[in-house]
């Protein structure tokens, strides 16, 4: 009922604002500050719209005679933010076919039809608009440029009536900015940005933790809701205003967190439904925040970062969202990826959201990722989908995750555990991860352990249903697409050649059967799942304590200093 009702208030007021005066002008000149993607503008130069996993051919029809696929596609292209690809292409081909785009929308959609009238995508399509005008109006006519205007006007005015509407979190903070951002930018609409400036800094206080965490624990999605108070911030200094503290406040909350969920090569860890970001767009905006780097101790959103030298290790080291927050989230409790200068080794498969259902469930089950499963279990699943919206929450997860990260004489440690696997099989996984000063080494153990009496009879009677043969388990760790990996030594380590030129081994203590097995890596901006490779150490627990100990570790005569000079192949294919 709340989402027709939504539905309903939506189309009304989409309705209702082609009654609003068309405003005239910009009080001046504004700045482009998104950030597109040059190999995807070319490509939809080309006329090959790739939208939500799906890749439409489409040289010569325009955007919107497209029959969408599915209504992810219908929320990238009616959001716009195609147009930062174009922009960052910028020539006459590039900006003649955004501008024949646009047009096309205000014709087809401008007068409050179509898919695109929510809360969400309006502010998303609308910093676009105003972000882009500049390239946008070159060279039109008075008559298309007056159309322009009072398109932008009219969704300036149903985003000031619409944005209580969307959901709290990222859809809220982009219907938010989009009004702050028009209201400022636009003639006479000044006072539309009053109510927006102060609800925002509501939403501030209430969706960002002390932390600077979201409720998601999606650090692509903390990113996102990070640039959008970044420009809004901007936006109001440009117009000669103070932002709310709780805005400030919230910015200087979120960039420690942000710096900690970073790569070495400068990307995010891929967790809880979140991708890599856009290559340059985490520094961009740290850099553009203006806030300091300050060191970080303890977790940042749930998660522990370890550095040393070149490399970067991220884990997820707290208990997994909970409720509306976890519909994307993942059941990746002391998972970790690890990366070394720009390449990626150890990663986890990631989102599958833009390639179906059964890919999307897949993503999000622990074999998934970079850590230990027991018997093919998941440390958390998935509830039934909702009616009406098919959403799936994550429950019945770990609800204990103890963590302690520790300097050691050369190096730094990790030790984490978690219960979601001592209801079913009364152990629990703890994992231990030592990253050595210079980054050359990783040393880590993982263990099976019944706690207490009650876990042990739980144990008992998972040993009883497999007949003593025990309870299985495997440890996962998912390599990057672009590692070259192999058995070695008579079927004792793995070897896996980096781009770079770097050689890292993976070694065990003998005790399991180690193999190379297929894996994936799931990218929204591919049209299909990426193949690759996962190191497999299978055993079985037999008693009430099992330990696996392994190393990751470069190869002796990998040098201490490389110069990574290969080209990184397009994102887009």
């Amino acid at each position: 009922m709340a989402s027709r009702w939504a539905r309903f208030q939506n189309r009304l007021y989409a309705r209702l604002s082609q009654r609003h005066k068309s405003v005239r002008a910009f009080v001046s000149q504004p700045e482009p500050r998104t950030i597109g993607s040059y190999a995807r503008g070319r490509q939809l130069v080309a006329g090959n719209l790739l939208f939500a996993g799906y890749l439409v051919e489409s040289q010569s029809s325009g955007l919107w005679e497209v029959e969408a696929p599915n209504g992810a596609f219908d929320d990238e292209r009616q959001g716009f933010a195609w147009l930062d690809d174009l922009a960052a292409v910028g020539d006459v081909r590039a900006r003649e076919k955004a501008q024949r785009w646009l047009w096309g929308w205000i014709a087809e959609h401008g007068r409050g039809r179509g898919p695109g009238w929510t809360p969400e995508l309006t502010g998303r399509r609308v910093i676009r608009w105003i972000n882009h005008a500049p390239f946008l109006l070159r060279g039109v006519e008075p008559e298309q440029s007056h159309a322009f205007f009072r398109s932008l006007g009219q969704q300036t005015w149903f985003l000031s009536r619409r944005w209580p509407g969307a959901k709290p979190g990222l859809g809220r903070f982009e219907a938010l900015t989009g009004v702050i951002y028009a209201g400022l930018a636009l003639e006479g609409l000044e006072e539309l940005a009053d109510p927006a400036v102060r609800a925002l800094a509501r939403d501030c206080d209430s969706q960002i933790d002390k932390e600077g965490g979201l409720p998601t624990r999606n650090p692509e999605e903390l990113l996102e809701v990070f640039t959008l108070l970044s420009w809004a911030t901007a936006a109001l200094h440009e117009a000669g205003r103070g932002a709310p503290h709780a805005q400030t406040a919230a910015i200087e909350r979120i960039a420690p967190t942000l710096r900690a969920l970073r790569h070495a090569d400068g990307q995010l860890g891929r967790f809880h439904g979140g991708g890599r970001g856009l290559e340059g767009r985490l520094d961009h905006a740290l850099a553009a925040s203006g806030v300091k780097p300050v060191h970080a101790e303890g977790l940042s959103m749930g998660y522990a970062r370890l550095s040393g030298g070149r490399t970067s290790v991220i884990v997820d080291a707290s208990v997994p969202p909970r409720g509306a927050a976890s519909y994307n989230a993942h059941a990746s409790t002391l998972a970790f990826e690890l990366t070394s200068g720009r390449r990626p080794l150890i990663v986890n498969c990631g989102s599958g959201v833009s390639f179906g259902v059964e890919w999307r469930r897949a993503g999000r089950a622990t074999p998934s990722h970079s850590t230990l499963c027991l018997d093919g279990f998941s440390s958390a699943r998935l509830a039934e989908p909702e009616r009406g919206t098919g959403l799936e929450a994550l429950i019945e997860g770990p609800a204990r995750v103890p963590v302690e990260i520790s300097e050691m004489t050369d190096g730094i440690r990790f030790q984490g555990g978690h219960d979601g696997y001592a209801k079913v099989f009364g152990l629990t996984h703890a994992r231990t991860l030592e990253l050595s000063h210079d980054g050359r080494g990783l040393v880590g153990e993982d263990m099976l352990l019944a706690m207490d009496d009650a876990a042990k009879r739980r144990f008992d009677k998972a040993m009883d249903a497999s007949v003593l043969a025990g309870v299985g388990f495997d440890l996962r760790l998912h390599l990057h697409p672009e590692v070259d990996a192999a058995v070695d030594l008579g079927g004792a380590a793995v070897s896996m050649a980096l781009k770079s030129g770097e050689i890292w081994v993976f070694r065990h203590d003998g005790k399991y059967k180690l193999s190379l097995e297929p894996s994936v890596y799931l990218e929204k901006t591919r049209l299909k799942p990426r193949a690759t490779k996962q190191i497999v150490l299978s055993g079985r627990a037999m008693e009430y304590a099992t330990r696996i100990r392994w190393t990751l570790s470069k190869a002796q005569d990998t040098a201490i200093a490389i110069r990574d000079l290969n080209r990184d192949e397009p994102e887009f294919d």
